[in-house]
């Protein structure tokens, strides 16, 4: 577990989301182009979204260890990372992370911990308004609460919220989409 982290509980944020379509929006991404968010991959796949990645040698907002489910970005992404052939074999095409930082931001993360998977930038917060998805505020900062969604045809089909505790999560989704696996349309 990591550290000082704070076990989140679910406050119903994110009960909305599922069944709702991804709107028609595309987000810059760390692999240098942006993404449709409907039509990104056209089965299964997953999009974890985390509050921010730090930077080492900075600190962290002020009262960050106290705020519920926002410690450990690093290593969830790490975890997605180191689980990523796993997910694709359970089923999810393409993994994506999510934060509200900019993708120049996001680049210095997505560079030293080598993921092999893009993440991607709301930092207008289109999505997060579009969706209504949950939110908390530090340093001045709006910052996404920690959530997983598996996305089938452009449809959210399960959330996971509240995430906890970070490192490990993507084990859950793989087990998930293990016993989950998407249905051959009838016919």
């Amino acid at each position: 577990m990591t550290p000082d982290a704070i076990e989140p509980v679910d406050d119903g944020r994110a009960d909305h989301l599922v069944g709702l379509r991804l709107p028609d929006l595309s987000l810059a991404s760390t692999a240098g182009d942006t993404v449709h968010l409907p039509t990104y991959v056209p089965g299964r796949w997953v999009l974890f979204l985390y509050p921010r990645t730090g930077v080492p040698g900075q600190p962290e907002p002020a009262g960050w260890e106290s705020i519920p489910g926002a410690k450990g970005c690093t290593a969830e992404a790490c975890s997605f990372r180191d689980n990523l052939a796993e997910l694709r074999l359970a089923g999810a095409a393409t993994v994506a992370g999510l934060s509200v930082q900019s993708t120049a931001y996001q680049l210095e993360a997505a560079r030293r911990l080598h993921l092999p998977y893009p993440l991607l930038s709301d930092s207008e917060g289109r999505l997060t308004a579009a969706l209504r998805l949950p939110t908390f505020a530090a340093s001045g900062m709006t910052l996404l609460t920690r959530m997983t969604l598996v996305v089938d045809a452009g449809i959210i089909s399960r959330v996971f919220y509240p995430v906890h505790p970070a490192e490990g999560h993507a084990e859950v989704v793989r087990d998930w989409l293990l016993a989950n696996p998407v249905q051959a349309p009838a016919g």
